[in-house]
């Protein structure tokens, strides 16, 4: 009998939190799991951690490899290793994304659980950002996660079911956006091509530096991320139209306790890691579809 083909998985941003157990779940599914994270210390550091956590039978399922998703010049050694270990890849889970601005969470926490992210006086001053620190979001957020896509395509094609999952999340919807031009380039999606999604990101850098976010209606909190959420979310039906034998997709968890946070959300790691791999593990060919805690969604 002919040895069962080993099914593989890349985790961005997993040496944590809830790409740390996204790939806890999907080794005891028996899937070989890359994690990665840019710091390779805490990487093999975790590494060992959720070897523990599975127990010794998986143990030879879970691999580290450095990734950057920031630094592109970090990608083509993974697609080196991913191609000469496996010769393809099953299932790219894009994880990496951080917050591109500073919360008092302790504040936040209490008006989260509420009224949700509302743009009144007082939250906007719980939050702060730099020109850098938006520049940063956009960089992990949609252009790294972009740059992951692009590069391992070719190796997704080889696969018999290939999978690509964006972690994204609900304030990426297209509500959340008040730029009327910029929400109308994202939502049209006959139109949308991967420049005009890349135009808005530009233009959105070019009025931070102008000043002119407000009189240009951008969000007040936040802005980078549910910018570069909305571009995600955009891209990701783009990439869906374009490779229609891959499913991709993307998907909120919900609010979930992390890092990210200072672990103010409303659900647990594990709670929102099964939402995420319910998707990616997904057989009824669903794809460029939005999912909120594993049920289909609105972008909008």
């Amino acid at each position: 009998m002919d040895a069962k083909p080993i099914r593989c998985a890349i985790v961005t941003g997993s040496n944590k939190g809830l790409g740390l157990e996204i790939c806890r779940q999907l080794s005891v599914t028996g899937i070989t799991v890359v994690m990665t994270a840019r710091d390779e210390k805490r990487g093999l550091e975790a590494l060992e951690k959720l070897k523990e956590s599975v127990g010794d039978d998986v143990v030879h399922d879970i691999i580290f490899h450095r990734l950057d998703v920031a630094d592109p010049s970090t990608i083509p050694p993974l697609v080196d290793f991913i191609k000469a270990k496996f010769g393809k890849l099953d299932i790219l889970i894009n994880n990496a994304g951080i917050l591109g601005s500073n919360v008092d969470w302790e504040y936040m926490k209490d008006v989260v659980g509420k009224q949700g992210w509302t743009e009144d006086k007082s939250n906007v001053m719980a939050t702060s950002h730099t020109y850098e620190m938006t520049e940063e979001c956009l960089q992990v957020n949609y252009y790294g996660t972009k740059n992951m896509i692009k590069a391992f395509v070719p190796l997704l094609q080889l696969s018999h079911s290939p999978r690509i999952l964006n972690v994204s999340s609900s304030m990426g919807r297209l509500q959340n956006l008040p730029n009327e031009w910029a929400r109308g380039v994202l939502k049209d999606v006959d139109k949308l091509t991967e420049e005009r999604i890349d135009e808005v990101v530009k233009e959105f850098l070019k009025d931070y530096k102008d000043e002119t976010m407000e009189a240009k209606g951008w969000p007040k909190i936040l802005a980078s991320y549910i910018l570069s959420k909305a571009a995600l979310n955009a891209y990701s039906r783009l990439v869906a139209k374009e490779f229609p034998d891959i499913l991709v997709n993307c998907a909120c968890p919900c609010f979930v306790k992390t890092n990210l946070n200072a672990n103010s959300g409303a659900i647990s790691v594990e709670e929102g890691a099964e939402s995420l791999v319910r998707v990616a593990l997904l057989s009824d060919g669903i794809s460029g579809a939005f999912f909120y805690k594993a049920i289909v969604s609105s972008f909008e």
